[in-house]
Formats: C-alpha cells, sequence, structure tokens
C-alpha cells in the first residue's frame, strides 16, 4: 500500500486505518494485542482510538482501549516507531462518566484529557488528535437536521483550537483533526486556525459507507477545496453490509449472537438499527453476490476506491475479519457496478444518517 499524507500536514499512513472501538468490550486483552501485531505485519501503520472506547461506552470500558494499546506498546517498543497513532478527546459529555456529565469541552479539558490518553497510551506524543464531537449542537448520531432551539453558549472553536497549539508547541501532538463535523464547522477550524497563526486540522474522521454517503452531500467539496482528509468510519454499516442480518426478517437485533447490532440495545437506537438501513443493505448486498463479490468486498472495496478517502478505518473482532478486509485492497469497482450502486442510492438515498 502506498502512503497518503494527512491534509496538509507530515503525516503519512496507510491507506487502511486500524479502528479500534471494539477493543475492550467485545475483544480481550490477548486478542487485541494478537490483532495489533497481525495489522503491522499487514502492513498497516495507523491505528485510530479514542479515550471515549469501548463502544459502546459504559462506566467499567471508558478509556479500556487506550490501556490495551498502551499495555501493547509498552511491551514491543519498536512498534511505536512504526506506526502513526490518533486518539480522540471526547465531545461534550453525554454520560456521567466522561467530565462529570459535563456539557461543555473547554480548553483546559482538551488538555487533561490529551495528557490521560498520553498516560494510558504509554506514549511520549500522540500523533492525530481529534475531537471526537463538536461542543456546539450539530445534527449527528442518528439525528438528521440542525435545531437552532438546542444552540447553547459553549466554548468556542477558538478557544479550543488555542488549546490544541498548546499541546503541538509542547510536543506532545503532531497534528490535529475532527470528527463527527459538519462544513460549517470545517470551514471554521480552518479560518480561525489562518487568522490566528493555529494548527490546522489535517482530517475530519466521518461515517462513510454505501448507506450513509452523507459526507458526498457537500462536505466533500469542503475537504477537497480545504486540503483536509477524510478518514472513513464504519465502511461496513456496524456490520449490515457484510451480509450477517441479511436472514433476520426486519429486526437487525435478531442477527447472529454477538454481532454489535444484535448485543447492544444503544446501537440499535441509533441510524444502524433502523429497519431502513437494513432493506437498504440488503439490497447492496445483493448486487454484490449479482456481481461475483461478497458483500464484505463491494463495500470495502467501495471505500478504498473512492478518491475522496484518505485512509478506511476497518473495526474488527477476530484476526479473521482483518486478513479478509485487508485482502479486499487492490480490488476494483468497475463503472457498471458503480452506476449501479448510484442508482440504488438515488432510489433510496442514506437510510443510515
Amino acid at each position: 500500500m502506498k502512503l497518503v499524507n494527512l491534509g496538509t500536514s507530515d503525516l503519512k499512513v496507510t491507506p487502511i486505518c486500524l479502528g479500534t472501538m471494539t477493543f475492550g468490550e467485545q475483544v480481550d486483552e490477548p486478542t487485541t494485542h494478537a490483532i495489533l501485531d497481525r495489522s503491522l505485519a499487514l502492513g498497516i501503520n495507523f491505528i485510530d482510538t479514542a479515550e471515549m472506547y469501548s463502544v459502546p461506552t459504559k462506566a467499567e470500558t471508558f478509556t479500556r482501549t487506550e490501556s490495551y494499546i498502551g499495555n501493547w506498546l509498552a511491551k514491543r517498543p519498536q512498534a511505536r516507531q512504526q506506526l502513526i497513532l490518533a486518539t480522540k478527546v471526547a465531545g461534550p459529555a453525554r454520560v456521567p462518566w466522561v467530565r462529570g456529565g459535563k456539557p461543555d469541552l473547554t480548553g483546559e479539558d482538551i488538555i487533561a484529557a490529551c495528557k490521560d490518553s498520553l498516560r494510558r497510551l504509554r506514549t511520549d506524543v500522540i500523533d492525530l488528535y481529534q475531537i471526537h464531537w463538536p461542543v456546539r449542537h450539530v445534527p449527528a448520531f442518528g439525528t438528521m437536521y440542525f435545531d437552532p432551539s438546542k444552540d447553547t453558549p459553549v466554548t468556542s472553536i477558538l478557544e479550543q483550537l488555542q488549546a490544541l497549539d498548546q499541546l503541538v508547541k509542547a510536543g506532545l501532538v503532531r497534528a490535529v483533526g475532527l470528527s463527527n463535523e459538519t462544513p460549517y464547522g470545517v470551514h471554521e477550524f480552518v479560518r480561525l486556525a489562518q487568522k490566528h497563526g493555529l494548527p490546522r486540522i489535517a482530517t475530519v474522521q466521518n461515517p462513510f459507507c454505501l448507506i450513509n454517503r452523507t459526507v458526498e452531500n457537500a462536505l466533500d467539496e469542503t475537504l477537497y477545496r480545504l486540503n483536509v482528509s477524510l478518514l472513513a468510519y464504519s465502511p461496513l454499516g456496524f456490520g449490515l453490509l457484510t451480509g450477517k442480518y441479511d436472514q433476520t426478517g426486519t429486526d437487525p437485533d435478531k442477527g447472529p449472537p454477538g454481532a454489535r447490532i444484535s448485543k447492544y440495545e444503544s446501537v440499535r437506537q441509533q441510524r444502524w438499527g433502523r429497519p431502513a438501513a437494513l432493506q437498504a443493505a440488503r439490497r447492496y448486498n445483493e448486487l454484490a453476490r449479482q456481481h461475483g463479490l461478497s458483500p464484505t468486498q463491494m463495500a470495502l472495496a467501495f471505500c478504498y476506491t473512492r478518491p475522496i478517502v484518505a485512509s478506511t478505518i476497518i473495526g474488527v473482532t477476530t484476526l479473521a475479519q482483518l486478513e479478509e478486509d485487508r485482502a479486499v485492497w487492490g480490488l476494483s469497482v468497475s463503472p457498471e457496478l458503480l452506476k449501479a450502486i448510484d442508482d440504488i442510492r438515488w432510489e433510496l438515498r442514506d437510510p443510515a444518517v
């Protein structure tokens, strides 16, 4: 795999990134370490995590993923030099175990969270430090519309950038990014960084898959013109695009035992658990089979080959899944198949928004 630059930063990453949100919940520590070992052996140099992980977040597992990765790095110090390590500070708390449920994310919060992540990850520097979701009200995580009535006074983007600047100047962070952001947010972070001489965001990590292509509804132009790289998460639509839920009737929660949507009610209540998302996924999965591909192959190849995607974040719970996802790299999507994919999207749009 040829390395790609992230935005205007000096970070060079593989176009496949290992996502880690299952580590500490669905994946125990020995398996976590085995997956990390194999990922590195397969040539993947990019790992993404977050203080919020594992998912679904719980008081007893909050921050566990970073600790698992830190324990792995402590045993394999040579691996740190080969890796680009990314993590995220949680946005305004939705749960009481993150900053006591505080509905804001101040500059002081960002600095404190970064230092805690450094300690858990057992590293001196975070290569890419991201804000997990905006402090201001935005439509995200299953909410479709912006609601001005929900806007409240919060820490400004400028103050957050100034905190990130302190971390960069202290040598604790190399580059900064955002996640679950909107075109407005990206523009404002870039505008203020340029105006005040603060760190310019290198990346935006947003959902992007066959059943959620909302990035292509204006954010794509923003990223292109501002030279900000897209890190695409949930390329398999939380498993819907693997075909594992194709025989579950109208309820995705009747999928295989242990599968995320089946196992976790909090996931079913969001975008991935919608009946419309399952129905659309089945259409895409059948299209893949008609073209001699597995659903997983088509879904990943679609993300891997989109020009707007700098790196696709794959989440796995087993070594076999890791091998399968890595093997898809290099698979092309024919113009005929891409047209058929677009025809379905034109009809069904983005049901997992």
